[in-house]
């Protein structure tokens, strides 16, 4: 791989575009890039780090942190592009990292995504052949072609001489994790961490099953209780050897105990159920013979108690026959009581009827009664046609009373509708005037509608004007404030940075440590380090300025873009503000109107809007309001025109009924008696017609009755002989209700019943044989059968328990058994992985040098470094020294990635971290292209045309420093070139190639010499 040329801007702290032309700094072999502290040589190694991955080196990708100069201008891109042959073909690389930019419209800024471009030369058309846009197209290509990581690319091309001089001083742990990244064993790394996660997770089942065999054994325990006898439960620990044997041992040993307490319990069970058996059955026989007595003894007294009820029982037996005697009689009585009632309710009708009778007729029959009767109906039949025309004669009467109203009310309606109708011009003329205003107001409430709105916009406008104003005012002097800040700011801090500049010496001593190699030279002697006048700026003094300055200048934008749009809001409000209602600029004497002239005009606009709606909205009303008078002047013409023809009507009607009535009274001066009305005299002769023939039928009903009554007296008396009785009255006296008979019956039933039942009890032969023993004793019984029951019951509890035990022993004794057998095979595993675990980390016996695997490839690669180190390192230290691989532990530690160095000249091998400084450095160097050589080879053999070797040069005497520079240089004669970063001064006189970073103000420039300084 060889670089040809890079570009770069606004880079790091390179803020506008440099160019490094690679191939002009080849041509010697040898080139050096130098420049003060800060100026940005590691920059331009980053750079090329960027081109190839993306990223710069991992000790420089910190989080936050941003490849963008802080010198560039704000409208140009970070961009970085390298040309460079790899695998015979040439390609440009051109990369933009995430930045951010300022946004189309000028207000703020976006962040625009990284992009990345890659070319391809061709050499038969001269033109580059676009290949891909693509982060991860591009970076699987470059990989497939650089055959190196980024990792591995920084250590093998980009030669930090800090990070090996800390390896030749390391242990080998870090020697290990350095030396892994570069030759990617991790898979060796993960088949150690897959081993002992194998193991953990075996070893995890081993132990989760002696855990159940326990809980088991614990279970088995619970359930033998005192099966076992003394023989203790098994007390081991998960992962004890023998744990299974001694858990099965002890459950066939309670198994043994429990089903012998089991047998026990059964032969127990057995004799308790005999005794409750032989006890049941006394209690039977006892509550058997307690029954008996005392059945007896109820019967006995039920007997007595008969006997005392036996007189009152006949009683009731005579009474129940004598009313079933009289209930013969009760037939005739009743008819005779019906009778009474009859000739009594007709007698009391018919004397009230008699006390209405004249004098003359109180004491008149019923047939003199009916005669009169007859004569007076007679005389109404006469009086008929006389009440009819009396009664037209009255019809007459009310008919003309009627005229005689209706005449007054077509009166009333005639003069109130004439008087109407006299006003009815001057009504019409004043409603067709209120219609026509209101048609005047709505044109001109339209027209001022579409002046309001204009006028309205036009305030809120002014408002806005001067609202915005007034905040512009505010924001100039926030922004001249703004200004005056970012300004001092920014002097504070350039000169900050101007004095950290002229004390870089005196910080630099600072942090020199006696017996420390210098960080930029790589000397452990520290002659005349820069004194410290006092004033010295340290860096985070610097980036605090830097950060005010950043603030304040972010500050000002922000308050000049504020003040902007504020004035362009605000002038377009004032133009708003200033424009017509019509359209055109405004009518009033002030060109720029205020808000308080907008709101007078706005407020009589809404006024002038408001009375001519309200105005205008009668207009509907108005219209509604005529056409209902003239509704109603149609109306009050036909109702003066139907009175008129109503009146003439009545007149001919009136003359009609008058002759009418004249007629009729000739005729009742016939037959009018002088003493009231026809009709009066009728209605006296219909009230006497009714009286009498009532008091004619009341007579005949009472005549009949009398009959009826001493018919029904001499059936009772014939009734009352043939039942047994004296006198009618005897047998009412002994009649009685239906319920009366049934309740008497029912008793002298129950009595009979009861005295049948008492007799067949007594006659019993087991009741009576009973009673002659001896009283029972159910309760001694009783006590001794509950006394056998709880033994039964006891005995029952224990032999279950024992059953339940046995069962629960067997189960928990087959879980167990399988638990063991399936067990076996993990632990058959556990012992093979557990063995293969400790063997790849290290920790068994078998490893004697407790090497890891991936230790003990590491192991083999850092011996094919030393190997290749070696050669260069004999050159470097003409003949003396050697590096060697050493595999033997030190202390307590591992082995397998000692690093040793052979002094030829005393024949000793010891540590590298004995080395010097000097000798540390040419022996770093040459382990860093030894690693170079094998990486190469171990990246399928890319050949690296192009070495950076970063700083140390420093430590070295003259005499070493022309070895070194020889070794480097024979470099070209493989075709290499070597560029070589370092401050010391001698080498700008020994490298005539030289590529100068310079640091200015406004950004680091870079300069390229082709030939030694003072030439």
């Amino acid at each position: 791989m060889r670089l040809h040329r890079l570009h770069l801007n606004a880079f790091g702290p390179f803020g506008a575009a440099q160019d490094i032309d690679f191939d002009a700094l080849s041509g010697g072999g040898i080139f050096l890039l130098h420049g003060p502290t800060g100026a940005g040589k590691t920059s331009v190694l980053d750079a090329v780090c960027f081109a190839l991955y993306g990223a710069v080196p991992g000790a420089r990708q910190s989080p936050g942190a941003s490849l963008r100069s802080d010198h560039a201008r704000p409208g140009v891109f970070t961009e970085v592009l390298l040309e460079l042959t790899v695998g015979g073909r040439r390609l440009e690389i051109r990369r933009r990292p995430a930045q951010p930019r300022p946004k189309k419209n000028g207000k703020g800024f976006t962040t625009e995504r990284a992009q990345s471009w890659l070319r391809e030369y061709d050499a038969e058309s001269g033109d580059w052949r676009a290949l891909s846009r693509s982060h991860q197209e591009i970076g699987e290509e470059l990989a497939q072609l650089v055959g190196m990581s980024r990792d591995q690319f920084c250590q093998v091309v980009l030669l930090p001489q800090g990070d090996f001089a800390r390896f030749l001083r390391a242990d080998a742990e870090a020697r290990g994790r350095l030396l892994g990244r570069l030759f990617d064993t991790r898979r060796f790394a993960a088949v150690e961490e897959r081993l002992a996660e194998r193991r953990r997770s075996a070893e995890a089942r081993v132990r989760s099953g002696d855990e159940r065999i326990l809980a088991l054994a614990h279970r088995m325990e619970q359930a033998a209780g005192p099966a076992a006898g003394d023989w203790p439960p098994p007390r081991p620990q998960p992962g004890d050897p023998g744990l299974a044997a001694a858990v099965l041992h002890w459950a066939a040993i309670a198994r043994a105990g429990a089903y012998e307490g089991r047998d026990i319990a059964e032969c127990a069970v057995d004799a308790a159920e005999g005794r409750q058996a032989a006890a049941r059955n006394a209690l039977d026989e006892e509550r058997e013979l307690d029954r008996l007595q005392r059945r007896h003894e109820e019967a006995r007294r039920r007997q007595q108690a008969l006997e005392a009820r036996r007189a009152e029982c006949e009683s009731l037996r005579d009474r129940l026959e004598t009313a079933r005697r009289a209930d013969r009689v009760a037939p005739a009585l009743r008819l005779r009581d019906d009778a009474e009632r009859e000739r009594r309710t007709a007698a009391d009708r018919y004397a009230r009827l008699r006390d209405r009778l004249p004098a003359d007729l109180a004491d008149a029959g019923a047939e003199h009664l009916a005669e009169v009767e007859r004569r007076l109906r007679q005389d109404l039949g006469g009086l008929e046609a006389a009440r009819g025309a009396e009664r037209r004669a009255d019809e007459i009467t009310r008919e003309r009373a009627e005229l005689d109203r209706e005449a007054r009310a077509d009166d009333d309606v005639r003069q109130d509708a004439e008087g109407w109708l006299a006003g009815w011009d001057a009504l019409r003329h004043g409603h067709r005037e209120r219609i026509a205003a209101a048609q005047d107001a709505a044109t001109r409430a339209e027209h001022l509608a579409g002046r309001l709105e204009p006028a309205r916009l036009r305030l809120r406008a002014a408002r806005e004007r001067d609202r915005l104003t007034a905040e512009a005012a505010e924001a100039g002097a926030r922004l001249s404030a703004a200004r005056d800040t970012a300004a001092e700011a920014r002097e504070s801090w350039l000169d900050l940075k101007e004095r950290r500049l002229l004390g870089m010496a005196a910080e630099l001593a600072a942090s020199l440590t006696p017996g420390e190699p210098c960080g930029v030279c790589g000397s452990a002697d520290h002659p005349a380090p820069a004194p410290d006048s006092g004033a010295r700026v340290d860096p985070a003094q610097e980036e605090s300025a830097y950060a005010a300055h950043t603030r304040a200048d972010a500050a000002r934008s922000a308050a000049e873009r504020e003040l902007a749009v504020l004035a362009e809001s605000s002038t377009a409000a004032a133009d708003r503000a200033r424009t017509d209602p019509d359209g055109g600029t405004g009518r009033e004497t002030d060109p720029d109107p205020s808000a308080f002239a907008l709101e007078e005009l706005v407020g009589r606009l809404e006024r002038e809007h408001r009375e001519a709606q309200s105005l205008a909205s009668g207009a509907h009303a108005a219209r509604e309001a005529l056409d209902r008078a003239e509704r109603e002047h149609g109306e009050r013409l036909a109702v003066r025109q139907e009175a008129e023809r109503r009146a003439a009507a009545r007149t001919s009607r009136r003359e009609a009924l008058e002759r009418e009535r004249a007629g009729l009274a000739r005729e009742l001066a016939k037959v009018h008696d002088g003493a009231g009305t026809v009709a009066e005299h009728a209605a006296r002769l219909e009230r006497r017609v009714r009286l009498l023939a009532e008091a004619a039928e009341s007579a005949r009903d009472a005549d009949a009755a009398v009959q009826r009554l001493k018919d029904a007296d001499g059936r009772l008396a014939d009734a009352a002989f043939r039942a047994g009785f004296d006198t009618p009255a005897a047998a009412a006296g002994a009649a009685l209700a239906d319920r009366e008979q049934r309740d008497l019956q029912h008793r002298v039933d129950d009595w009979r019943t009861e005295a049948a039942a008492v007799a067949d009890r007594l006659a019993e032969p087991e009741p009576r044989a009973a009673a002659d023993r001896p009283p029972a004793d159910p309760g001694a019984a009783l006590a001794a059968h509950d006394t056998a029951e709880r033994a039964l019951r006891a005995a029952a509890s224990v032999r279950d328990t024992a059953h339940h035990r046995c069962a629960e022993l067997v189960r928990l004794s087959r879980q167990t058994a399988a638990e063991v057998a399936g067990l076996g095979p993990l632990r058959e595993e556990y012992d093979l992985v557990a063995g293969l675990a400790g063997l790849t980390a290290g920790t068994s016996a078998d490893n004697e040098r407790r090497m890891r695997l991936e230790s003990y490839v590491l192991a083999a690669r850092l011996e094919q470094v030393a190997a290749a180190a070696t050669v260069r390192l004999l050159r470097m230290s003409s003949g003396r020294y050697t590096l060697v691989h050493s595999d033997a532990r030190s202390g307590g530690k591992r082995s397998g990635l000692g690093l040793h160095v052979v002094d030829s000249w005393t024949g000793s091998e010891r540590d590298t971290s004995t080395l010097s400084g000097g000798e540390t450095f040419f022996a770093s160097l040459a382990l860093a292209l030894g690693l170079a050589d094998v990486v190469t080879e171990e990246a399928g053999g890319v050949r690296l045309d192009t070495l950076f070797i970063d700083e140390g040069f420093g430590s070295l005497d003259e005499q070493t420093l022309d070895e070194v520079i020889d070794v480097l240089d024979s470099l070209r004669e493989q075709d290499r070139s070597v560029g070589i970063v370092s401050h010391v001064a001698d080498l700008r006189r020994r490298v005539p190639t030289q590529l100068e970073v310079v640091k200015e103000r406004d950004g680091s420039v870079v300069r390229l010499r082709t030939a030694p300084l003072g030439d």
